[in-house]
């Protein structure tokens, strides 16, 4: 964080200092909420947890090194007291982003912000000093800790914005507001909880409502919906996507024999070919956010081909690409899912396997509501459709949902199966597979799926290295 007094800071939330000496003395490292995580000048946010309560770990902090406490009641060491922490915070990276003067890029979409922030990173760090959201902290408490995290020389602060329900990003924007709002798409993430397609279209439209009229809101052209978006805002619009009249947009879009993207970059700078280091073609138009930042930005559309085709995955479980010794190919994407991406992992997994055998390891996809049955039923019959050799459907009532949509597609019913847990999918796995095959792994985070992918890439208790998007 820029350095700030206890006193500015008290200031700046609203709080009550409480055994201070001396207000003057400095915040001069890191924000955090994990008391394990605190460095010499640390703030230290104290959170009541159901489990755990942050207030129970302040003389522990301080003696750590931490500066003072970020409280909601005195601790009997250096603090500073307010009505809620959470609040507070926000209001602290506010007055953070206002003394920065780094330009504000925040993205939302129903499915690739993780992929795609990772990307604008990339990228825009080759211009300038850059901070970003660290794997998916897009909510209340994570955005401002990502915003808290930079520095004097920070000059572009990336940031996703999640949201589970109308009025959640129109809430973060306030706390950190955004020069630049990227919509990548809007799907059926969440859609249990928002009700429909075009009630997540009214919240992740709140990004672009909160532009300047000197920003810029930067929309996916080949989704409707996100196109929409362009009568919300008063900044300038930039349109990305592989529709003609997108003013960034792919041309000759192809899969090399691995399953990695390459395209033709078109910019209004003009022209420059791209071949990702990640898998998958979904992966294109999240390129393409990220190129149209970069453009907006001022780099040039050779500067913006060469850092996307240098850029790795930075996210752990989301398209993790491992050779095993034997020649077996373990993806894990098992971070989360919805079915937008489900669909778009197993058409990577499809053209990873050219000539290979593949395995789809799926557990269920959460929050879907009155869509579960339709959505695990049509990503089961996905998988048929696509020739995936064989479907392992994990868990509980929504896996046999997958497992009966493959079924009902398929021939005899031999693609898929249904096993109760990861142990037994492991089990399965481990007896029938064989040299050369491609696993892809992927449920929603709640499944914890990525234990499959960790035992299938275990060898005498050691990881085998990771040979592919780095």
């Amino acid at each position: 964080m820029i350095a700030l007094s206890l006193a500015e800071i008290a200031t700046a939330v609203g709080g009550q200092t409480y055994d201070i000496p001396d207000p003057s003395v400095r915040v001069t490292g890191p924000v955090v909420i994990d008391s394990r995580k605190v460095t010499d000048g640390s703030l230290f946010a104290a959170f009541a947890g159901e489990r755990v309560d942050g207030h129970d770990y302040a003389a522990a902090v301080v003696d750590a090194g931490a500066a003072a406490v970020l409280a909601s009641r005195p601790v009997g060491v250096p603090a500073i007291v307010v009505d809620d922490v959470q609040a507070a915070l926000g209001a602290l990276a506010r007055t953070v982003v206002e003394r920065l003067g780094a330009t504000l890029v925040a993205l939302t979409g129903s499915a690739g912000k993780t992929s795609t922030k990772d990307l604008i990173a990339q990228v825009l760090r080759r211009k300038a000093p850059t901070v970003f959201t660290p794997g998916s902290f897009n909510n209340e408490i994570g955005l401002p800790l990502t915003a808290l995290s930079a520095t004097d020389d920070t000059r572009y602060l990336v940031l996703e914005m999640g949201a589970r329900g109308k009025g959640h990003i129109r809430y973060l924007t306030g706390l950190t507001p955004p020069r630049i709002g990227v919509v990548l798409n809007v799907g059926t993430a969440h859609i249990g909880e928002f009700g429909g397609r075009e009630q997540i279209a009214e919240a992740k439209g709140e990004l672009v409502e909160s532009l300047p009229a000197d920003g810029t809101a930067i929309l996916n052209a080949d989704d409707p919906l996100v196109r929409a978006m362009a009568s919300r805002t008063k900044a300038r619009v930039l349109l990305f996507g592989e529709a003609a009249d997108a003013d960034v947009r792919a041309e000759n879009v192809r899969l090399t024999e691995n399953g990695q993207p390459s395209f033709s970059l078109r910019t209004p700078s003009g022209c420059s070919d791209v071949t990702l280091r990640l898998y998958g073609e979904h992966h294109v138009s999240n390129a393409l956010a990220a190129a149209a930042v970069a453009h907006d930005l001022g780099m040039s559309v050779e500067e913006i081909a060469l850092a996307l085709s240098e850029a790795g995955t930075l996210s752990r479980w989301r398209m993790e690409v491992t050779e095993r010794p034997d020649g077996v190919t373990v993806v894990n994407d098992a971070y989360n899912a919805n079915p937008e991406s489900m669909r778009a992992a197993l058409r990577a997994l499809v053209a990873m396997g050219r000539g290979r055998r593949t395995w789809a390891v799926l557990g269920h996809m959460a929050e879907l509501g009155d869509e579960a049955l339709a959505e695990h039923d049509a990503v089961g019959r996905l998988a048929v459709r696509l020739n995936v050799s064989k479907l392992v459907a994990v868990g509980g009532r929504e896996a046999s949902w997958l497992q009966l949509g493959a079924y009902n597609e398929g021939s005899w019913g031999e693609e898929s199966v249904h096993v109760s847990d990861a142990q037994a999918a492991v089990d399965l796995l481990r007896s029938e597979l064989r040299p050369g095959d491609v696993v892809l792994v992927k449920a929603s985070r709640s499944v914890g799926l990525e234990s499959v992918a960790q035992a299938l890439l275990a060898v005498d208790g050691d990881n085998v290295g990771e040979v592919a998007a780095r």
